[in-house]
């Protein structure tokens, strides 16, 4: 097979994974990031079974560096009280077992090595994509790239979408903020007998925590707030205020966290795409589907997105043929996670007391079997067959 080349626009998860699938496959690659290093925030992603295959598909193996998650914990209310409450049983593991929260850092890092350093060009932003017959061309501030192939991998802001989907929606504000926080484990969780993780629902917020690697945790925090905002004394003071009243761990894990461990994000969603793929440039990731974070699933979907891509593009010799088939495979995918992500968001969210006892009597009501079956269609997925060719 000729030689073929590839632009990757956004040095993010999605971005780099698609890179390394590539160049795995024998593409030339070329990954153009805006900002002046290929780095990452200092927060923790759910990596699942479904994510975990799609990393193996890349080239990236291993558990990152992280004991499993494990499943003894669930869902409770703001008093404290279990709402969905799992233990360590074969039925759960199935599904959950190999999953772990690693640091997205540490993640990246993974997928660089996999992606030689000459392949990536860091300080580049994009200002737009074009067609060029059967390639496209990338227009940056220091000139221009042609490719075979062009991926958007460059977010939920995307300038590969705005240039040609310049008819799709903008993003929608979710109607929440989140905070997230990675800090060493305090000693209140490491008593013996201390639950390793929870998710907790109140009234407009949630508050959840999961262990990590390095005897440390990662929690996330949403709020039904207006976008924008900020808290007038800091981020850490603003979720010491909101969540004081809720129950223990939370004011606990909060009084142990410092300021500079906090970061704050509003929630954006994309409406959704007729199509991730026009002519030879395909979106992944939030340039395409953009979600809530209700079903951890956003960074596993652009994990997904990336290895479907490689493996399609890589293995089949007509590139429109190997388009057309992740676009069918990806958009059906992702736009039913995203509509299922969008719904936990609001269900979450409630703010009336009786709607909020009402939602909690119904989830306590759900066998526990019917809930776990529930996980298996984000997690059991499995990449694309690679075609054998000679």
């Amino acid at each position: 097979m000729a030689e073929r080349t590839a632009v990757i626009v956004g040095g993010g998860i999605g971005g780099m994974a698609a890179a390394a699938g590539l160049h795995r496959r024998g593409w030339t690659v070329r990954v153009l990031e805006q900002a002046g290093a290929f780095t990452e925030v200092g927060a923790g992603i759910s990596v699942w079974p479904n994510a975990f295959r799609a990393l193996a598909a890349v080239g990236v193996t291993g558990s990152l560096g992280a004991g499993p998650i494990g499943v003894a914990g669930g869902l409770r209310d703001w008093r404290g009280r279990w709402i969905v409450r799992m233990d360590d049983t074969t039925d759960a593991t199935r599904h959950t077992g190999a999953a772990v929260v690693a640091h997205r850092a540490q993640l990246l890092d993974a997928l660089l090595d996999q992606v030689p350093p000459e392949c990536r060009m860091a300080g580049v932003p994009v200002r737009a994509v074009r067609h060029a017959g059967h390639r496209a061309v990338v227009s940056h501030d220091g000139g221009e790239l042609d490719a075979d192939l062009v991926v958007g991998a460059d977010g939920v802001r995307s300038a590969v979408r705005s240039s040609l989907w310049p008819d799709a929606a903008p993003p929608v504000y979710a109607g929440q903020t989140a905070w997230r926080i990675v800090m060493p484990r305090p000693e209140s969780q490491a008593a013996p007998g201390a639950r390793a993780w929870a998710e907790t629902w109140g009234p407009g917020g949630v508050f959840g925590m999961f262990p990590m690697s390095q005897d440390r945790i990662y929690c996330y925090a949403t709020a039904t707030v207006p976008p924008g905002g900020h808290g007038p004394d800091g981020e850490l003071a603003e979720l010491r205020r909101r969540f004081r009243d809720w129950c223990d761990p939370i004011p606990a894990v909060l009084a142990a966290a410092r300021p500079e461990h906090v970061l704050r994000n509003d929630i954006y969603y994309l409406p959704r795409l007729p199509a991730y793929v026009d002519g030879p440039v395909a979106l992944v990731g939030d340039a395409a589907h953009a979600m809530t974070p209700n079903l951890g699933q956003g960074g596993c979907q652009a994990l997904e997105d990336a290895a479907a891509l490689s493996v399609l593009a890589g293995t089949e010799p007509d590139l429109a043929v190997a388009l057309r088939r992740y676009d069918e495979l990806r958009r059906p995918r992702t736009q039913q996670l995203w509509r299922r992500s969008l719904l936990g968001g609001t269900v979450a969210h409630l703010v009336p007391a009786p709607l909020r006892v009402a939602r909690n009597a119904v989830l306590r009501a759900v066998p526990r079997s019917l809930f776990l079956r529930s996980l298996a269609q984000p997690f059991s997925w499995r990449p694309p067959a690679e075609i054998v060719t000679k």
